[in-house]
């Protein structure tokens, strides 16, 4: 038999070696792009236009409304900043929504919503009319912000789904530039024609949008949980990177609607669905080690994206151009206009940034970046307001400063959240894992928003940026710390299961150096008191029974 063996051995080495060129030792050829996704994704994340356009327009057309309508300062922060907390209410509502109507329908329904809201703001002849035309508008806004990167999370192959979950915060950054150029094209009109301008044009891209959206094909995750897996595999085939791919994304579908894996069938029946009471059990009651993890990781870094001031930059950015020494309405708003445009710009950077240089490294040094900046940007402000004389130099830094914090901001944190928050959760707890994320990031900005005018009032505009840069530092710190990378890693499970170890070993070994130490501190007491206690070093005082303690010297032991 070992003849036998070494005459194969020996055949198999006397053949020719294939032909290898140099191509073949180059690198891994990366998935091309699937046109058909970047067009669902596309078509998908636009509807995020309507929230950032919302955002954006408020920001000039409360400087002129409230001249109109002639309401206090605290009525203009409520207008501003409750937008958070309507959107919360149609971010809350799109789950279910979505899961009984599907995607699509859903996204149409956001846009339904905002033509109403705007037509109503529109034509608001007092504050009350105003705030339920916001109200409106703002639930529609929540559906779009929640939908649209489930929607297309669940459309997108895994190599390109960072990529693409990004798209959101670019429309919605396109959106606020829409909000800025319509402050700015109907400044010129008269007060009481020109604010409605401002709120009511936004009915004209929800309409359009909503038209577009019908275009679009389903949810291949919906059509699953809904049993008609021929649909889905249709869509599957169409959106995944090859057919291996394809037939994993299936059966991903099938584990979490509880059909068999070996079903084949196009149309099958799905057991009635639970709403979620058993994911909300395994998040908030009895959660694991690495569901505890991706949850704090989850809510983490929705509320340090609004803590760290970015609502109050595009809210009230001709407020702090004010307060920098812009004094004129028109240069207020195209100073406002570059912050949407810079914004923009970075945006687009980050998103093919974002799979070349990871979600990590991108976002600490985009916090990184906006600490510096927004430390800057107090400095000046505070320079500002203590001195009586103008001062260029102090301007010109706020300003800078303020396009600094923007660009910083869109090239790491504003695209990386909803990235995050989309693909850090397993399938079975995304929906619930994202309604969370979204409820801490529309509270937090409401509470930012609306309390802005108050704690500038209190420790100025300068003092409120430096709390800011201070709550941007413990972000930093905390992102640190707790988020590993997840470009790479398909199974979240595994990754953050092994996060959490290193951590953990981590943390066992500086215990475990401490206990040493411990050890070893106490070691070396012990000895030294045992030697001065020996029999030698005791004798005898003044002949009573008790002892004095002999100090050895060292040269006796020597």
């Amino acid at each position: 038999m070992a003849g036998g063996q070494n005459t194969e051995g020996d055949a198999n080495l006397s053949q020719p070696a294939p032909d290898r060129t140099l191509a073949d030792f180059g690198p891994v050829e990366k998935p091309k792009r699937n046109r058909y996704v970047l067009a669902c994704a596309t078509l998908a994340s636009m509807t995020s236009v309507l929230l950032g356009y919302e955002n954006g327009v408020m920001s000039g057309a409360n400087i002129y409304l409230q001249d109109d309508l002639n309401i206090s300062d605290l009525q203009v922060a409520l207008l501003v900043g409750t937008l958070n907390l309507y959107s919360l209410v149609g971010s809350a509502a799109a789950g279910r929504t979505s899961d009984w109507i599907g995607r699509r329908y859903t996204m149409v329904m956001a846009g339904a919503f905002f033509f109403v809201g705007s037509i109503l703001m529109g034509f608001a002849t007092n504050y009350v009319f105003l705030m339920v035309g916001r109200f409106v508008a703002g639930v529609g806004g929540g559906y779009a912000l929640m939908i649209a990167p489930v929607y297309t999370a669940e459309v997108s192959p895994a190599y390109s789904r960072g990529f693409l979950t990004s798209f959101q915060e670019v429309f919605n950054d396109a959106g606020i530039l829409l909000g800025y150029l319509s402050n700015y094209a109907f400044s010129k009109f008269p007060t009481k024609l020109g604010w409605r301008f401002m709120l009511g044009i936004g009915a004209i891209p929800s309409v359009f949008l909503a038209l577009v959206v019908l275009g679009m094909p389903e949810s291949p995750r919906w059509l699953g949980m809904k049993g008609r897996l021929g649909d889905a595999r249709k869509v599957l085939d169409k959106t995944s990177d090859s057919k291996e791919e394809s037939e994993k994304r299936l059966s991903e579908i099938k584990e979490a609607a509880g059909i068999d894996p070996d079903c084949n069938d196009d149309v099958v029946k799905v057991q009635k669905q639970s709403h979620g009471k058993g994911v909300w059990k395994e998040l908030l009651v009895d959660p694991t080690p690495f569901v505890r993890h991706i949850l704090i990781c989850g809510i983490g870094i929705n509320f340090f994206e609004q803590a760290s001031g970015i609502e109050v930059i595009v809210s009230y950015s001709p407020r702090i151009f004010e307060e920098a020494g812009i004094t004129s309405s028109n240069g207020k708003l195209l100073a406002t206009l570059a912050v949407g445009f810079t914004k923009t710009v970075f945006i687009l950077v980050a998103t093919f940034l974002l799979e070349r240089i990871g979600r990590r490294p991108l976002l600490l040094s985009s916090v990184g970046g906006m600490v510096l900046s927004l430390t800057t940007l107090g400095f000046g402000l505070t320079m500002i307001d203590q001195s009586d004389e103008k001062l260029p130099w102090a301007v010109a830094l706020s300003i800078a400063m303020v396009l600094a914090y923007v660009s910083f901001f869109s090239i790491g944190m504003g695209p990386i959240t909803s990235v995050y928050s989309s693909e850090i959760f397993p399938l079975r707890l995304r929906a619930q894992g994202k309604i969370m994320g979204v409820a801490v990031n529309r509270v937090t900005g409401e509470v930012i928003s609306t309390t802005f005018l108050m704690l500038y009032g209190a420790i100025t505009m300068g003092g409120s940026f430096f709390v800011f840069a201070g709550i941007a530092a413990v972000a930093w710190v905390f992102f640190f710390v707790c988020l590993p990378e997840t470009r790479t890693s398909e199974d979240m499970d595994v990754l953050y299961d092994s996060y959490i170890k290193w951590w953990s070993a981590l943390k066992d070994k500086q215990t475990d150096a401490l206990h040493s130490f411990t050890l070893a501190k106490k070691f070396v007491i012990f000895t030294f008191v045992e030697g001065l206690l020996s029999p030698q070093n005791l004798v005898a005082h003044n002949g009573s029974s008790g002892y004095k303690l002999r100090i050895p010297n060292v040269v006796e032991h020597t």
